[in-house]
């Protein structure tokens, strides 16, 4: 009989006292003592089973669960006598940044303390046992959600200090989440602020702290060094592209196989390869997502599970107000092809907004991207990568995020129901609404322009078109001038039925200098379609003229013309 699916329990003791499904990961205890590194980050997607791992670790080292080996009986880790005389014998720190949240840097370290001050109350007792002095225990007493930022940043530093007194060993650090905050903070334009006081928590708890044994830090992006790691020379880096753990995180091909076979799916084994395979860690190029998988064979059913489990909100900032070539780029991987990048596995986010590269590292990290091959340029030594979308999960969470851009939806659609039929005054109607609905929803800058909305505006309509159009239109457009000079050709896929019309977008951006009214900037950009001949792609493919339709879109502001 199967086991129960128990989808989010990351208690490690309830999912082996209950006999929930679980893949072994303890393995995973023995690889990470023996490499015997001090501070171990460890980056990977989420819903990879990072804190359900910590807490693995935290259940097998921790004091506070000596005795209690038989919870890894019939695991792997039970197989090795030196392992189960380590069991339960040294204090472990477990904390988690996960529900670091906030729109101000007040609110986040307000957050932060209270993660800090409620892990010392769970100490609490060590002020009674006679082995901190009275200013120890003082400063012990002011952990609290309105201490200090000094006091703070030593506050992990100082219980490493406690906990080895009290129990004659060198604390475990667990970090789950380490670069939560700081993800926040750059959406919310707080970055410097936070940074700084986690560059001083950090340094005091894992660089000048003799009391600490080891620690390992988990999280999605490995942030810059520079940035909060400065003088961490004996942190131990593991990526997504490293050999080290590859398979201590998501499900392998054989873990998913005799998954599959256990509850009765093995010949959905295809179907499920296509939606959720495609993840790489290391050489190993057949991960699969524990979330996604624990969901398909609850539900017994295909779905997007692992896309709907955040807001995804850095990925579709970057994404949304990242210029044509992001948005180009967007469009290639969205037909299923292939980008080629330099990757720096170190995200810096103040670079976010000034490289592609920085953006396309970020969506590797993030799982969004995967690698179909990478190699280093001897004359540059960058790392060159080629990249696409990891799999038909990930393709959906996409598509789901761009047509998000365009609000309201019931206006879009409108503007997408006119064009079909033809009806050029409710595609003004409706495209004047969506343009001043979402113009500096696309701008990235804090001085919007009246050349970069209408550029980026028009980059990410594209994408929307493609998103909402692709199966009954190829959508490709021109990429080898300004916006001035872009136009957007939707050819329709099933052209013997002759259903759709072929439909040719030119986009202008009204210049005073040059026209008059934006009537004027409208019918130049429709004269450029006339007389590039824009229309010959498509004859050429046996469309006949009637059924190709030419538009002429001028933008002034937030004011939009179309003309036939």
């Amino acid at each position: 009989m199967a086991r129960v699916i128990a989808s989010g329990k990351q208690n490690f003791e309830e999912i082996i006292e209950n006999h929930y499904f679980y893949v072994d990961k303890t393995n995973f205890i023995k690889e990470w003592w023996e490499n015997g590194n001090d501070v171990t980050l460890i980056t990977r997607p989420r819903r990879f089973g990072k804190t359900l791992t910590m807490n693995m670790v935290e259940r097998f080292f921790s004091v506070a669960y000596k005795g209690q080996g038989g919870l890894f009986e019939g695991l792997n880790i039970w197989g090795e006598e030196k392992y189960r005389k380590l069991q339960g014998t040294y204090p472990v720190i477990n904390l988690s940044f996960s529900n670091v949240k906030g729109n101000t840097y007040a609110s986040a370290k307000y957050n932060i303390f209270q993660t800090l001050a409620r892990l010392y109350d769970k100490y609490h007792f060590l002020t009674e046992e006679g082995i901190l002095t009275e200013r120890e225990r003082r400063y012990f007493n002011e952990v609290s959600e309105d201490m200090s930022e000094d006091a703070a940043a030593a506050s992990l530093n100082h219980l490493c200090d406690f906990l080895q007194r009290y129990y004659g060993k060198k604390a475990i650090i667990l970090l789950d989440e380490y670069d939560a905050p700081m993800q926040e903070a750059y959406v919310y334009g707080q970055w410097d602020e936070l940074v700084s006081f986690l560059r001083s928590l950090f340094n005091a708890t894992f660089k000048s702290n003799p009391y600490l044994g080891r620690a390992i830090l988990t999280g999605i992006t490995r942030v810059g060094k520079e940035s909060i790691f400065s003088d961490l020379n004996n942190l131990e880096v593991v990526t997504s592209t490293s050999n080290k753990y590859k398979e201590a995180f998501g499900f392998t091909q054989e873990e998913v196989s005799d998954a599959l076979q256990e509850f009765g799916l093995s010949a959905q084994e295809d179907m499920v390869r296509d939606w959720y395979d495609g993840f790489t860690f290391g050489d190993r190029t057949d991960i699969y997502n524990p979330w996604s998988i624990a969901n398909f064979l609850e539900k017994r059913e295909f779905g997007a599970y692992w896309v709907n489990t955040s807001s995804n909100r850095l990925v579709n900032e970057r994404i949304r107000k990242g210029d044509e070539s992001v948005k180009f780029a967007m469009e290639d991987l969205l037909k299923g092809g292939v980008i080629h990048a330099n990757i720096d596995e170190q995200i810096v986010f103040d670079q976010l907004d000034e490289s592609d590269d920085a953006i396309w590292s970020l969506l590797l990290a993030s799982g969004y991207l995967k690698v179909e091959h990478h190699q280093m340029n001897m004359e540059t030594g960058e790392r060159e990568y080629d990249l696409k979308l990891t799999n038909k999960e990930v393709t959906f969470m996409f598509r789901k995020m761009i047509k998000g851009w365009f609000t309201p939806k019931r206006v879009y659609n409108g503007f997408i129901k006119a064009l079909l039929s033809g009806n050029l005054a409710d595609m003004n109607s409706y495209m004047n609404e969506v343009a001043l609905a979402t113009f500096s929803h696309f701008d990235s800058g804090t001085k919007p322009s009246e050349t970069a909305e209408p550029e980026r505006f028009y980059h990410g309509f594209v994408l929307g078109m493609m998103v909402d159009l692709s199966d009954c239109y190829a959508i490709t457009s021109n990429r080898e001038s300004g916006f001035g000079r872009y136009d957007v050709m939707l050819k329709p896929l099933h052209q013997k039925e002759g259903k759709n019309p072929a439909i040719i977008m030119e986009f202008k951006v009204h210049n005073p200098k040059n026209e008059k009214t934006l009537q004027e900037t409208a019918q130049a950009a429709l004269a450029q379609v006339k007389e590039k001949n824009y229309a010959s792609a498509l004859t050429a493919e046996g469309i006949a003229q009637e059924n190709i339709r030419e538009y002429g879109f001028a933008f002034r502001g937030k004011e939009v013309l179309i003309v036939e």
